[in-house]
């Protein structure tokens, strides 16, 4: 029975008074989109693993929601979703894509887009062209083919076939290389470039189509030909309009909301919003669909500055977590697969399927390898550009809403942009891996760096350091950190800065773009460029003037799951010493206005996927790794060293062990600088303690998290007791009296160590993570950790319950490859002559206080 759609009403009285809430728009609408989220969402979670973007899931999601599967069931979608819902539900929808395309103009750069040069510009043109005339025979086949396929006018249906097979998704492109980690690689770079072009064109070629379609149907007889020209030379007004007049006024509006003038931010976003809609209803008025205008004016904003970014973030999470999968919805909701019935149905859509690939892969293949890229890059490329996506449907849902398209056709092309997105991530994968070489003669430890500068004394040495960072935060830290280990003799120090940006679901295609090139600062010319730019670039520049200290910077932007093969990927290809992480919590000091400007000590923590990250580079470095423990260090430098300058106070603690070797093979780089005061503060085993043996067991039940780590190798302890006494000496004699030494009895080690974290005589406390552990550190195997992937001195250093902690703190851990399976461990007393039958286990460590 049909329903008066006039006469649907908003809201419901409630279910008391007899009413159904789900013959109401509001509520049925609520119900709809909860749905749509709940599936959508768990085809994404599912998809996960086969590392798909999202929008897989949703179109898929749509299409089950839709007649092809549940909908077969006509109960269910005569009462989740009526006919007179699907106004209301396509409007909210609308308003989502209207606000995603402003997103994608605000992605496209136009100008990068002119510097991208010819060879992006060649494959993009070749790319477009040859997949356009495939479409025109493939229009011709279906016409001849299809019942009522022919009903549309010919030149209509030729465009919008040549469109849909010649379109590149620039948004899930950019998610795809984000995800396989090619976005810096020249094949990212390229694919980006090209896509970018692709876009443009695309977009030129849909107003075409719309403005060529009219009634669609009918072969366009209820107009003039006059009409068509009319709506494009209107659309090319509208253009020229908005580049000539509006995008100044945009500029404008970009420079006053920059950092300094957050007052009156507000406003000019609200203003931006509202024209997003302005700039739709003006196309739609036109006759070119809304989506054109909001593209067009989305290409209006500046992309340098802060403005772009705002924008971003206040309607990103909106418009792509909840509006836009309800335009799947719809799509899914119009899309009958069923529609494809017997062998000539389904060998059309092999048809187009196969069409649009080899168009897409060859035209592109082609071009690239006419610009000497190679043969393995060139299909690459190729199978990265026939990426589809939601503008792929945005263009088959216009199509059918001007009947061009049919119900078979259309589920034919949404099941060829389904395809051709789904294939593209492991084809990829299985035929394309940027080399990642590994030098042969790597220093993979300080250590090994010393024993060479021993053998070649003529010969500068280069010490070569990854340090990552997460933000503003981490950079007085690392640079003071830099400062102390810039070594004034023959040494070069050569430092790559590499910022750690994670890739969610909402970072967007512009973001990612621009922090992964790789030339200069990439991450700090493009946002809060004083913040960034001036603080890093200014002091890293005074450094490299001084002759000893080359800096370089990279981007790693990955999933939290897998920043850690950035990282490792990144030393193993710089081939550097040593990898430095910043700890995932930061003290800071913070002065508090309203009482008596007291300053007081704050916690910012970057959350417990950051702490993954630096446990798996813990694990899987192919070098020695440190993790800065920062509490202002480097922000309130007020000593005063022999030469009158400013002293950074260093405190290297020392148990024994390869990682506590390291610290000491660090603090001879720190020596050799003059504005740095070295102490070495070393614990002592006492011999009348000798009764205490005990061994480590390993415990597989314990977690890793809550407990101290220790290496299982089998480590002769004399030799290594001889090696602590041989590192110490070599140290003493090295640096002589330039350093303050302290030794200490292992008394009350936490007691100690916790006065001398309190003490605030040190800016820095350098510690080993002691995976294979002296007596005094094996005694803490039991102890509750905080941070149990610091080790036992790090964790107490660091901990704060119950403790004012005043030093940042370094923890070090040197690379061994007979060290790298450690596992939690917990203490058994043994008597003395049991101890070497006892401990003669792998799984199991000996420990005796008396040697």
């Amino acid at each position: 029975m049909p329903v008066n759609i006039t006469a649907i009403k908003t809201s419901s009285d409630g279910i008391w008074q007899g009413d159904n809430p789900l013959d109401y728009a509001f509520p049925l609408l609520i119900i709809q989109t909860v749905l749509v989220l709940v599936v959508s969402r768990s085809l994404a979670f599912g998809f996960k693993p086969l590392r798909q973007p999202k929008v897989i899931a949703e179109i898929i999601g749509g299409i089950l929601l839709g007649p092809s599967a549940l909908g077969r069931n006509t109960s269910y979608l005569h009462r989740l979703f009526p006919e007179w819902s699907m106004p209301t539900l396509e409007s909210v929808a609308s308003i989502g894509l209207l606000f995603f395309l402003f997103l994608v103009g605000l992605e496209l750069d136009l100008n990068s887009i002119r510097r991208s040069g010819k060879r992006a510009f060649s494959i993009a043109a070749c790319g477009i062209t040859l997949p356009f005339v495939c479409g025109i025979g493939v229009a011709i086949v279906l016409r001849k083919t299809v019942d009522g396929a022919d009903k549309a006018g010919f030149g209509q249906f030729i465009v919008f076939m040549g469109v849909a097979l010649s379109i590149t998704a620039f948004p899930v492109l950019a998610r795809i290389l984000a995800e396989l980690k090619l976005l810096t690689t020249r094949v990212g770079e390229t694919a980006m470039a090209a896509a970018a072009f692709n876009d443009l064109a695309a977009w030129i070629l849909l107003a075409l189509a719309i403005a060529l379609a009219g009634n669609g149907a009918d072969g366009g007889d209820k107009k003039s030909p006059l009409v068509s020209v009319w709506v494009l030379l209107s659309g090319v007004a509208f253009v020229a309009f908005m580049m000539i007049v509006i995008s100044p006024v945009m500029n404008r509006v970009a420079q006053r909301c920059s950092v300094e003038n957050e007052a009156v931010d507000e406003v000019y976003i609200c203003l931006t919003l509202a024209g997003v809609m302005v700039s739709g209803f003006i196309t739609d008025f036109i006759g070119i669909h809304a989506i054109f205008g909001a593209f067009v004016f989305g290409l209006t904003i500046p992309k340098t500055g802060s403005f772009a970014e705002r924008l971003i973030e206040r309607i990103e999470d909106f418009v792509l977590g909840l509006l836009l999968p309800l335009y799947f919805a719809s799509s899914g909701l119009k899309t009958d697969v069923t529609k494809i019935s017997g062998g000539k149905a389904w060998g059309l859509l092999v048809l187009v399927i196969a069409t649009a690939c080899a168009g897409k892969i060859l035209g592109t293949f082609v071009v690239a390898m006419m610009c000497r890229m190679p043969v393995r890059e060139s299909i690459t490329l190729g199978v990265l550009m026939n990426t589809k996506g939601l503008v792929e449907l945005i263009v088959l849902n216009i199509g059918k809403e001007k009947k061009v398209l049919n119900d078979e056709i259309f589920a034919i092309l949404v099941l060829m942009a389904l395809f051709t997105t789904f294939i593209t991530t492991p084809v990829v994968m299985a035929i394309y891996n940027p080399a990642r070489g590994i030098a042969s003669k790597t220093i993979r430890k300080l250590g090994d760096m010393s024993s060479h500068s021993k053998e070649s004394n003529n010969v500068v040495n280069t010490l070569r350091v990854l340090a990552c960072i997460h933000g503003p935060t981490n950079i007085p830290s690392i640079i003071n950190l830099i400062e102390s280990t810039r070594s004034t003799q023959k040494s070069l120090l050569k430092v790559f800065i590499m910022h750690l940006v994670e890739l969610t679901e909402r970072s967007s295609s512009i973001i990612m773009v621009q922090r992964a090139r790789k030339n200069g600062f990439p991450f700090f010319n493009r946002f809060n460029r004083d913040e960034w730019y001036n603080r890093l670039a200014g002091a890293f520049q005074a450094y490299s003037q001084l002759g000893r200290v080359i800096v370089r910077s990279t981007t790693a932007i990955s999933s939290l799951s897998t920043m850690h093969e950035d990282i490792c990927h990144a030393a193993e290809e710089k081939r550097v010493t040593m990898i430095i992480l910043p700890f995932h919590k930061h003290w800071r000091m913070e002065v508090d206005d309203e009482n008596d400007k007291e300053a007081h000590e704050v916690l910012e923590n970057a959350g417990h996927g950051w702490r993954g990250v630096n446990q798996r580079v813990l694990k899987n470095a192919p070098c020695s790794v440190a993790v800065l423990v920062d509490r202002g260090y480097g922000l309130g430098l007020k000593n005063l060293g022999s030469d009158g300058r400013v002293a950074q106070r260093i405190c290297i603690v020392f148990f024994g062990g390869p990682d506590d070797r390291e610290a000491l093979e660090l603090g001879k780089k720190m020596v050799e600088h003059p504005a740095v005061v070295v102490t070495v503060v070393r614990f002592v085993e006492q011999n009348e303690l000798s009764g205490n043996n005990f061994v480590l067991r390993q415990s597989p039940g314990k977690s890793t998290e809550e407990n101290y780590s220790f290496s299982i190798a089998k480590i002769n302890r004399q030799k290594e007791q001889v090696l602590d006494e041989n590192a110490m000496e070599e140290f003493r004699s090295k640096c002589g009296e330039t350093v303050k030494y302290i030794e200490k009895g292992s008394g009350n080690v936490v007691e100690e160590v916790i006065a001398l974290g309190e003490s605030a005589d040190y800016d820095l406390i350098v510690v080993g993570k002691g995976r294979f552990p002296s007596t005094m550190v094996a005694e803490l195997a039991e102890r509750e950790a905080e941070h149990a992937e610091l080790g036992p001195i790090g964790d107490i250093l660091t901990s704060s319950m119950g403790h004012k902690m005043a030093s940042s703190v370094f923890v070090i851990q040197q690379h061994d490859v007979a060290l790298t399976e450690d596992v939690p461990m917990y203490k058994v007393k043994v008597h003395d002559e049991n101890v070497a039958e006892v401990s003669s286990g792998r799984h199991e460590i000996s420990v005796a206080n008396a040697v």
